[in-house]
């Protein structure tokens, strides 16, 4: 995994994301209205968007100041338990980073990180969230698998979360009718995944 910290792939990450998001946010609301509340697609664009209208003054900072701003942002604007989850994720992350640097810090950040996502939702893997996509694409990134490959298990991974009963948040209640739907978190979480590395392979191919 490549650490960047410069300007322009800062705004180039916020940018890609975005359209990720933006490009996928009717699907997202799709998958969360079999099984929750209808908004994730709706609620992740409006947070990506509150991030994407600051992305001049976050550019300009470190990656690591970037990120718990940006951490910050999407706690304040996305609703739902996306906002806090995402939030916790990059806040976490910015803050391990500071003063690190490199592939194997970049792991133990991301480690960290995804673990106060599982406090925050009292969540473990199996659970059908977003965790389900985070910690497989925590283990390539330790294997030091490619870009490509990062892609590949995140999507794979939420698909997996098809065959899932939830156990947390609202599609919790629906005990075994949750199984049979993807969870919109996990899908999101790899459409995101999968735009970064794809921004990255395209700015420093190996």
């Amino acid at each position: 995994m490549v650490v960047l910290a410069n300007a322009a792939l800062i705004g180039g990450l916020i940018e890609v994301c975005r359209e990720a998001i933006a490009a996928n946010a009717d699907h997202l609301s799709e998958l969360d209205r079999a099984i929750g509340d209808g908004d994730h697609g709706i609620n992740m664009r409006r947070g990506l968007e509150a991030v994407y209208a600051e992305r001049s003054r976050l550019a300009e900072l470190a990656l690591p100041k970037a990120l718990e701003e940006i951490g910050f942002t999407l706690v304040m604007s996305v609703g739902g338990a996306a906002g806090p989850l995402y939030g916790t994720l990059l806040i976490a992350i910015g803050r391990q980073l500071d003063g690190a640097n490199g592939q194997h810090d970049f792991a133990r950040a991301l480690e960290h990180a995804i673990d106060a996502v599982a406090r925050r939702g009292r969540a473990s893997p199996g659970d059908k969230t977003l965790l389900d996509v985070l910690y497989p694409v925590h283990a390539e990134v330790v294997r030091r698998a490619g870009l490509a490959g990062i892609s590949e298990q995140a999507e794979r991974a939420a698909r997996l979360t098809f065959g899932m009963r939830a156990m947390r948040g609202r599609a919790a209640f629906l005990g075994d009718r949750s199984i049979g739907h993807v969870d919109p978190g996990a899908k999101s979480c790899a459409l995101m995944t999968a735009a970064i590395c794809r921004f990255l392979e395209e700015q420093c191919p190996a």
